[in-house]
């Protein structure tokens, strides 16, 4: 009897832990794998709003597939909407914390935004769980490095101010 409250205890943690660690791992359901991979080559084809159309569909059809956040992102970054990019990012290190690349593409994004000091935090993160070696801190490293994006000039915005009349 003395033992019942922590066995129910040490059973329930022992239950979350396992469903966490399996719901990480897991294969999409075969008609969001579908929409991926329709979302992948519209993205390689340089079509990046048919890109995240096929992401946001595949995302309504299996909502716990963390992944496509971060298809979700690479496509608003390639779409130069780098704060879209970090909100998706943020949602899938909410799912796994550890996510490198996640971490990392946080990390880029942030470089090409300006908030350099913020990506050397995510780099200093990603270089604790992977090394100097990883993919992701090569990357990430490159990214700071290239430091941010310039913005693209629309015609509006060069249109030389009107000499006044006198």
């Amino acid at each position: 009897m003395r033992f019942a409250p922590a066995a129910a205890a040490l059973s329930l943690a022992l239950a979350m832990t396992a469903s966490v660690s399996v719901g990480q791992s897991r294969e999409p359901d075969p008609r969001a794998a579908m929409l991926i991979a329709q979302g992948e080559a519209a993205l390689e084809a340089g079509n990046t709003q048919g890109a995240i159309d096929s992401y946001e569909a595949a995302l309504a059809v299996d909502p716990g597939y963390t992944p496509i956040f971060l298809h979700l992102a690479e496509a608003a970054r390639e779409d130069d909407l780098q704060g879209k990019a970090i909100r998706y990012y943020r949602e899938a290190l909410l799912r796994d914390p550890n996510n490198l690349a996640a971490i990392a593409g946080e990390g880029a994004a942030m470089a090409e935004k300006g908030a350099l000091e913020k990506a050397r935090l995510n780099l200093a993160k990603v270089q604790s769980l992977c090394g100097e070696s990883c993919p992701e801190t090569r990357e990430l490293a490159s990214a700071i490095a290239a430091g941010p994006r310039q913005p693209v000039m629309t015609a509006e915005a060069s249109v030389p101010a009107q000499p006044q009349q006198n």
